[in-house]
């Protein structure tokens, strides 16, 4: 490897390592479930592999055991991970233009987008897409990591792992604070918007149904707002 790709690398690692936390121990999590419900170390690594799909993952384990049809479980992953839909929608083009763009489609869970949104600022306009990839990359070989080793390591682990999903929340609020408190406007007023639209739906709909509206309100809001932005910037050139 050069030494542009060595500086790629750390710098993808410096910002993937709020990932990195959650993911080990949320992966180990995935594989001590895994593997008390007989599933081998070999599935394990296949699935967090081929389907990397995070509380899919957890979800897919009963599912298998109790040999659900392939058609209720394909239902149910497009409706589980429908929000991935509208996050992709904001890095179509950028995705177009790179050579591991099918990887990058593939490997867009929530956390990483929400470090790869914190990335694209205008600061680091031209190195940010050298790195995407290996954010990516690096994201799932944590997840990796952590389910594998919890698949060794199993009920051998003398340790009461109730509430480790809290983890992932634990992760989000990181996140989030970094980009209301970055220098970034646009980035401060994108994660300011979606967690008040958030919150709304959330005593509007309940826990189990305010996900998908709070997406599809504070993608059309930031999609308006974008437009409007274009629209002015169009008429003082003007």
């Amino acid at each position: 490897m050069n030494e542009t790709t060595n500086q790629n690398i750390r710098y993808a690692f410096i910002k993937s390592i709020p990932v990195m936390c959650g993911y080990l121990f949320l992966g180990m999590a995935f594989g001590i479930l895994a593997q008390t419900s007989g599933f081998s170390v070999i599935w394990v690594l296949l699935l967090s592999i081929f389907v990397y799909a995070g509380s899919m993952q957890f979800i897919m384990i009963p599912m298998l055991a109790s040999c659900v049809s392939p058609l209720t479980m394909f239902l149910t992953t497009i409706f589980v991970n429908s929000r991935h839909l509208f996050y992709g929608l904001s890095f179509v083009s950028s995705f177009q233009k790179m050579r591991s763009k099918i990887y990058m489609i593939f490997s867009l869970t929530d956390e990483t987008y929400s470090v790869l949104c914190a990335c694209r600022s205008m600061d680091e306009q031209e190195r940010h897409r050298d790195t995407w990839f290996w954010i990516s990359l690096l994201d799932q070989a944590y997840w990796v990591i952590g389910s594998v080793t919890g698949a060794l390591l199993g009920k051998a682990l003398p340790v009461d792992f109730t509430g480790i999903d809290f983890a992932m929340t634990a992760l989000f609020v990181v996140i989030l604070l970094e980009q209301v408190l970055g220098k970034v406007r646009k980035t401060k007023m994108a994660a300011m918007t979606g967690g008040v639209i958030s919150l709304v739906c959330l005593f509007a709909f309940g826990t189990t149904n305010f996900l998908l509206p709070s997406l599809v309100i504070t993608v059309f809001l930031l999609s308006a707002g974008q437009v409007h932005e274009q629209k002015k910037g169009r008429h003082i050139d003007a």
